[in-house]
């Protein structure tokens, strides 16, 4: 006959006290008063987003696609919104040597369906030259429309690694919002998933309880080789990347500089 052990001592070093179910719900329910002022200061901060000011720059300014150059109007697709993330970018790196952070906010939203439905466009913009961007994009089988912004000064240009929001009111553009660092976040829902698991996302920064397993460096688990253990090494790609025909072990990175 199955019974439920309600001595904590029952559970192994490292993982959560055992109790009856009573006893988790009530803690459960504790817990959900936290959570649900969480998601209200939430949308609070979305409604001071909304109130934001705006900034007007040239829509005309020319960034380069599968099409050839193009006026940055045309990424709204005839839309009012548009949403894009500027990809960073290693020049002459091989396809396991680009961002792998970038990588992961690009491979969670592979597709923008819903955001279309919404009246919103989705773009990925970039420095990288477009002959190396569009082999790129044909490797990791992204469908997102993705765009070279080389030498285009900012807001469509400048600083890569952002989510960036703008504004359309007839051919008048304007930004109305960018966040960069943990603001991507949002993106990256296995990220969200990880939050709600007992281990949580393994990184030595987090506060877990004493006895859990020793966390390691932020985002350590975005790279592998070809074998599945997650290195920084030159051996290592974006996971993501060995899901894809042709992934083949690798070497070099071909590129230098901080990572991520």
């Amino acid at each position: 006959m199955a019974t439920t052990p309600s001595d904590p001592t029952t559970a192994r070093r490292g993982r959560p006290p055992v109790a009856d179910l009573a006893t988790w719900q009530a803690a459960r329910d504790e817990l959900l008063v936290r959570e649900k002022a969480h998601t209200r200061e939430g949308d609070a901060l979305a409604a001071a987003r909304r109130r934001l000011p705006m900034v007007e720059f040239d829509g005309t300014v020319e960034v380069v696609g599968p099409d050839g150059p193009v006026p940055f109007l045309d990424l709204f697709q005839g839309r009012d919104e548009l949403v894009v993330y500027k990809h960073m970018w290693y020049d002459g790196a091989p396809h396991q040597g680009q961002c792998e952070g970038c990588t992961t906010t690009a491979w969670h939203l592979k597709d923008a369906v819903y955001l279309n439905a919404r009246g919103v466009s989705f773009a990925v913009l970039t420095t990288g030259r477009w002959a190396e961007v569009a082999s790129y994009v044909e490797f990791m089988g992204y469908t997102q429309p993705w765009y070279s912004v080389r030498d285009v000064d900012a807001p469509v240009g400048g600083d890569m690694g952002y989510l960036t929001c703008f504004l359309r009111d007839g051919d008048r553009v304007f930004l109305t919002y960018s966040t960069t660092g943990r603001g991507n976040e949002r993106v990256n829902g296995s990220l969200g998933l990880l939050d709600m698991t007992p281990y949580g996302r393994g990184e030595a920064w987090e506060d877990n309880p004493e006895g859990r397993p020793e966390g390691r460096g932020p985002c350590w688990s975005w790279r592998s080789d070809a074998d599945g253990n997650p290195t920084w090494g030159p051996t290592s790609r974006p996971v993501p990347q060995w899901t894809r025909p042709g992934a083949t072990p690798v070497e070099t990175l071909g590129r230098h500089g901080h990572h991520h």
